[in-house]
């Protein structure tokens, strides 16, 4: 039985509030992809846009073009992040962020448990929850 039920979402990095804008702007006027939440002003912002079957979620606190590019993370929804954290660590790869619970301060708040660990390739996976 698989631990993981589908992906969450893409988390896309910014470098700064004009580049922030742009890209929100292309997948919410352009594409139409409406408003999940929001939180944050300037460079401290942040926005998951709903793509009905999944979330884009977009930073704009980027400073620099990280190594595996504008794409910064995509996140896999669980029911149980420390199996999936057992089982990633069990098979050798490395964890990066320890279970742990965490809020998005969006109207209403979006409680969370998530961890993180590097893929086979390089990759950044999340391991999601959402909180009641």
């Amino acid at each position: 039985m698989s631990l993981v039920k589908g992906i969450h979402h893409i988390a896309l990095k910014c470098c700064g509030a004009e580049e922030f804008e742009k890209t929100v702007g292309f997948y919410q006027d352009v594409l139409g992809l409406p408003v999940a939440r929001a939180w944050g002003k300037g460079e401290y912002a942040g926005v998951m846009l709903d793509t009905g079957s999944g979330i884009i979620e977009i930073f704009a606190d980027g400073e620099e073009r990280l190594p595996q590019g504008a794409v910064r993370h995509f996140a896999l929804l669980t029911d149980d992040v420390a199996g999936c954290v057992e089982t990633v660590r069990a098979a050798g790869y490395q964890i990066t962020e320890e279970p742990h619970d965490c809020t998005v301060p969006s109207v209403p708040p979006y409680g969370l448990h998530i961890a993180f660990c590097i893929g086979p390739v390089g990759e950044e996976i999340e391991f999601f929850k959402v909180l009641s």
